[in-house]
């Protein structure tokens, strides 16, 4: 009867100290009223009636029924907790992927295209609160997916991004114009690009710079992310004869300044990922760096349950007056 009840009015219980105080008074009346009477013998008087020793019951009950009255007089309640959530400030974001050749040097294990789907797929996941679309860019740029609250269609649109889609380069100025173009009519308190290439920019119509002074222009951050080792890493470089690639070591070229510099004029900030553990190690940071405010509302609705202990109150009172009315009618 107890589980999960609250009292809304727990001070009554302090009453429940009479109770003690009514046993000492009840069993100091009853000595005062026990008559004694002097005789030689008791022989011929019969001790079969056991009521009058359950004479004590009717006073337990009547305890009984005070307590129920207390407990219901606390007010016992049940509670239903119901959260919701509200976002106060959402973030749009767009993730601007290279998808050129050079993605699927082995630097980065299986290659980098794949290492960055899984990284990017975890950190989808955990902006549940967020807007995020998907553009795909090697020589020319195209939108994947418009941004979305929807995270299953970005999950899926991530999935299906490989290499071949695209003319073959590296138009970094497209990939990050295409990303303003998404983002621009957005109405988010916050609008960020996650742009991730593994090149130099040669390709596309669009500058880099201009690119960039246009996310400027419409206030959205830009963090910029090269991938590959330093050094020379395990690349494509020509076809085999069944179309598969041939691998060869090649010179990693990323253009670093640029990246540093599209970062830091549009208020993001440059990283730099050599391999699996240090890109997931960036996009935990930018998880982190990039928060949205949540407020949780939490409405509690109360049901009395004073009603069960009235009635058991009252049906302790009813038993105590039968009992006392008939069967210890004789020794009141």
């Amino acid at each position: 009867m107890l589980d999960n009840v609250t009292f809304a009015n727990p001070e009554f219980f302090w009453l429940l100290l009479l109770l003690p105080l009514a046993v000492l008074w009840y069993f100091y009346k009853r000595k005062e009223q026990v008559a004694s009477l002097k005789m030689p013998t008791i022989k011929g008087f019969s001790n079969d009636n056991f009521l009058p020793k359950l004479k004590p019951a009717l006073f337990v009950l009547r305890l009984l029924a005070l307590a129920a009255i207390i407990t219901a007089m606390a007010r016992p309640q049940t509670e239903d907790i119901s959260t919701r959530t509200k976002t106060t400030k959402g973030i749009d974001i767009v993730m601007a992927i290279d998808v050129s050749s050079s993605m699927l040097a082995r630097d980065l294990k299986p290659n980098r295209l794949a290492a960055l789907k899984e990284v990017a797929g975890e950190f989808i996941k955990e902006r549940p609160n967020d807007r995020i679309g998907l553009v795909a860019y090697a020589g020319e740029a195209y939108t994947k997916t418009p941004i979305t609250s929807d995270k299953s269609i970005v999950l899926s649109a991530l999935r299906e991004i490989t290499y071949g889609q695209l003319n073959d380069g590296t138009a970094i100025g497209m990939g990050l114009a295409t990303s303003v173009n998404r983002l621009k009519e957005s109405k988010a308190v916050s609008k960020i690009i996650i742009l991730l290439t593994d090149g130099v920019n040669n390709s596309g119509f669009i500058e880099p710079q201009t690119a960039a002074d246009l996310a400027i222009e419409y206030g959205i951050k830009t963090y910029t992310i090269g991938i590959g080792t330093n050094g020379n890493a395990l690349s494509p470089i020509a076809y085999n004869a069944d179309g598969s690639y041939r691998y060869g070591m090649r010179q990693v070229e990323i253009d670093e300044p640029l990246l540093k510099d599209i970062a830091e004029v549009t208020g993001g900030k440059y990283f730099r990922a050599t391999d699996n553990e240090k890109l997931e190690a960036i996009y935990e940071e930018i998880n982190k760096l990039e928060k949205t405010d949540v407020e949780e509302f939490k409405y509690f609705r109360y049901e009395e349950r004073f009603r069960s202990w009235v009635l058991l109150a009252g049906g302790l009172l009813l038993l105590e007056w039968v009992m006392r009315n008939t069967l210890f009618r004789s020794f009141i």
